[in-house]
């Protein structure tokens, strides 16, 4: 099951994108961060990374 990101949640650090080891998570016009679940290989590294305890298990 891939990660989800809450973007009300998200501080826009970017922090989840540079942690991605596939490049699943990219900023959307708000410069808020969003997962490629097609990409995700739901490793938990983003979510291990994120400061702001955005990202759980979709």
């Amino acid at each position: 099951m891939a990660y989800a990101i809450d973007k009300e949640q998200c501080i826009g650090c970017g922090t989840c994108a540079d942690t991605c080891p596939v490049s699943a998570i990219s900023a959307d016009d708000e410069g808020k961060y969003q997962i490629d679940a097609d990409s995700c290989l739901s490793c938990g590294a983003c979510a291990g990374a994120c400061p702001s305890d955005a990202i759980s298990e979709g």
